[in-house]
Order: structure tokens, then sequence, then C-alpha cells
């Protein structure tokens, strides 16, 4: 289970002081799947890159399964975040130069804790798992934006994590495309028990869902 207990995060940039999260508490359970919904710039990005440990909150706490993460070290809360987490971001962030089978491997290649054999076997899995075998061979320019955000998510799938965040997955697709992107992180949440906590503005999505957490000027409404 993750908890979020009384999170405010604030940010300074020279004289100026923006509060971005206002002491904002939730629990999100093993293996569900939870929407984080909002206008812009109510600090679902914010909230989800704390709950990733990507960055750590001014006050308050993040703990898994009773693990405060803040409070870890870089390195440490960097190696928690490799074990335990999948990061799926609205931007695909696909190394052009590589294939798509390459760009899944990556996250394995900076691990360092399997053999090249075993790697591209798993991450052969991973893209047979989001329906992109056929495409293996092929670049990002070669894909369409469904296909790479499909690569994105087989890329946060090697490590085999926990959780996955994802935050506006659908955002930078047309509708078809954003539906079928949604129904495959909800088929991997039914059958493969990864959790999935998605950052969306769009109500139709966010009602797939097991919950919805809604946010207005960094506070859960």
């Amino acid at each position: 289970m993750i908890e979020a207990r009384n999170v405010s995060k604030t940010y300074t940039m020279g004289s100026v002081t923006l509060q971005v999260l206002k002491g904002v508490s939730l629990r999100i359970e093993t293996g569900s799947c939870m929407a984080i919904t909002g206008p812009s710039g109510a600090g679902k990005s914010t909230l989800l890159h704390l709950l990733a440990g990507l960055d750590t909150p001014t006050r308050g706490e993040i703990l898994w399964d009773g693990l405060n993460v803040a409070a870890l070290s870089d390195a440490k809360r960097a190696d928690f975040r490799r074990r335990t987490i999948g990061v799926v971001f609205q931007f695909y962030h696909l190394l052009p130069e590589l294939s798509a089978l390459e760009n899944v491997m990556l996250p394995g290649l900076v691990d360092g804790h399997r053999n090249g054999r075993d790697l591209r076997s798993a991450a052969t899995e991973c893209l047979g798992q989001v329906g992109l075998l056929a495409r293996a061979r092929h670049r990002p320019r070669e894909l369409s934006g469904g296909e790479q955000q499909r690569v994105a998510i087989a890329r946060a799938l090697i490590t085999r994590p926990k959780l996955l965040l994802c935050d506006e997955p659908t955002g930078n697709l047309d509708s078809t495309a954003g539906s079928e992107v949604m129904s495959l992180l909800l088929g991997l949440n039914r059958q493969s028990g990864v959790g999935v906590v998605l950052v969306t503005h769009q109500a139709k999505l966010a009602e797939l869902a097991d919950r919805i957490i809604a946010l207005q000027d960094g506070k859960v409404v």
C-alpha cells in the first residue's frame, strides 16, 4: 500500500514562492487502479512525481508499505524506484536511434542486473504484453504515436514494477489511440495485477479506474 500523509510541496524561484500541493493525503491499495484528475495547475503531475520518488515533499510523508521513501538518500530512493516503480510520461522519451526492443531493454541495461540474453528475452515478453512484438525492430520514427506509447509502457514494465505511474499517457494521442492505451493499462492492471495510478484531465478515461481522486488548487476535493 502507498500512502501520502499531509503532503505539501512548495517551490521557490527567487523571491517568488509557489505552493503547489497543500496537505494532500491519500491511500493507494496494492494492485488497484486510481485516476488523479483536475484542471491544469492543480498539482497532479507534482503529486505523481512525489509518489514516484522523483521529488521529495516540502512537508509530509510518502509511505510504501510503511517505508518513508522521501526520507531515503537520493541513491537509495533511486534504487527503490528502479526496483518498484514504472513511470510512463505523456511524451514517450524513446531514443530515436534504437529499435523498439532496444528502447525497452534500456532500464535493464542501466540497472546491470541481467545478462544480455535474459534482458532481450524479458524485453520481448514486455513487447508481447503490449501487442507490439511484430514491431520490435522498428525505430520510433516508423511507429505511430499510440505504438510509441506502447513501447514506453513496455519499457516501464521491464523491471517488473509493483506500480505503474502514468502522467497523462494519452494526452499526446488522438481519441482512438488514447482509448487503446487506456484499455491496455486497465488490462495490465486486471490481468497482471500491477497497480496503476493515472493522471488525466479526461473524465471519460478517469471513470474507467477503480477510484478517482480530484485535485484543485493543490488540495483533494
